[in-house]
């Protein structure tokens, strides 16, 4: 037959309830736990037993209240909070599969600290699960995540070394807004005093943080993803326009936020950016959009697109025939 949760259970939902509210009474306490307040004062005084202070005052303010230096037990998981916690680490850090990996690592010793029913089951869904790797994510630096953290946190300038695709590294002395994960991808919103304008960075292409005394106060209106987005496509070495033959709303789906800003114009649409990397930019993000488009602007991507349009057109040209190759020929390397 069935029971509900045993007294040490509800004493620890006691404890999570008077972590989240300063002054509950013993009635708002026995409704959230669903007993009498007699039941909800035994809870309190189980509390009390286990050494955590739970102080108490009177009057229209008053109620229960856990003391200065409480010292808080273990993490209790319900079963839907481990198994989802094991599954969130899986999607953002496939490599967690493995025990050797330092995501790895961490989540084996959560897994071993859960009760036994609820490790098993943990155990199982890593040891059973297959995960594939999103081609576009990319983890950083733990030290240099952390660091950045640190700076946003004390609002301390830093000066970064970056270090862009192609291997050149250049310092650059930046007011680190904030730290966002988009796309699988971690970014710094900063305000680069080099360029005197907003820029992102790709957390994973920082090569070291060194922090200054010097402090700086953020935007009061700043939204870090909005303004992320707005500024992945600026501030790259070859600029790029490109005019898309079909309305923003069907052209939208297809472009990601580092191409740059997609602007309606009529019947049609046209988006402005810049980037470090032409090749890249026409064969992994302009060739997939399903949709007619002409580059007006720059030559870097214009001949970037030139060299795509020629390798498609060589694969549609027929083979030379048999008669005309040269005897003793063959198309095999």
């Amino acid at each position: 037959m069935p029971t509900g949760p045993s007294p040490t259970a509800r004493a620890l939902r006691t404890l999570e309830i008077l972590q989240a509210r300063h002054g509950t009474t013993a009635y708002q306490l026995a409704s959230l736990l669903g007993v009498t307040e007699r039941a909800a004062r035994r809870y309190i005084g189980i509390l009390r037993e286990a050494g955590i202070p739970v102080e108490s005052a009177r009057g229209p303010y008053g109620g229960y209240r856990l003391g200065r230096g409480a010292r808080l037990p273990p993490v209790v998981f319900t079963q839907e909070q481990a198994l989802g916690l094991v599954m969130a680490v899986f999607d953002g850090q496939p490599n967690a599969i493995d025990a050797e990996d330092l995501i790895g690592s961490a989540l084996s010793k959560v897994i071993r600290a859960l009760p036994e029913s609820l490790g098993r089951q943990a155990a199982a869904l890593r040891a059973y699960a297959a995960v594939t790797p999103d081609r576009h994510s990319v983890r950083p630096d733990p030290a240099t995540t952390s660091a950045l953290i640190a700076a946003v946190a004390d609002r301390r300038r830093v000066v970064v070394t970056y270090g862009s695709e192609s291997g050149d590294e250049w310092p650059a002395e930046v007011d680190p807004w904030a730290v966002v994960v988009r796309y699988g991808r971690w970014y710094l919103l900063c305000h680069s005093h080099r360029a005197g304008a907003v820029r992102t960075y790709r957390v994973d292409r920082i090569r070291a943080v060194r922090q200054t005394p010097r402090g700086f106060t953020p935007p009061d209106d700043l939204d870090p993803v909005a303004a992320l987005e707005e500024n992945l496509g600026a501030g790259w070495k070859y600029p790029t326009r490109v005019v898309f033959h079909a309305p923003r709303e069907k052209v939208a789906p297809w472009i990601r936020p580092p191409m740059g800003r997609l602007h309606a114009d009529g019947d049609r649409c046209v988006l402005v950016g810049s980037t470090g990397n032409p090749a890249m930019y026409a064969q992994e993000w302009l060739a997939p959009v399903p949709f007619d488009f002409s580059v007006e602007e720059g030559p870097e991507l214009h001949a970037a697109v030139a060299a795509v349009a020629a390798r498609f057109g060589a694969a549609l040209s027929p083979p030379p025939s048999a008669e005309a190759r040269p005897q003793g020929t063959s198309l095999v390397p």
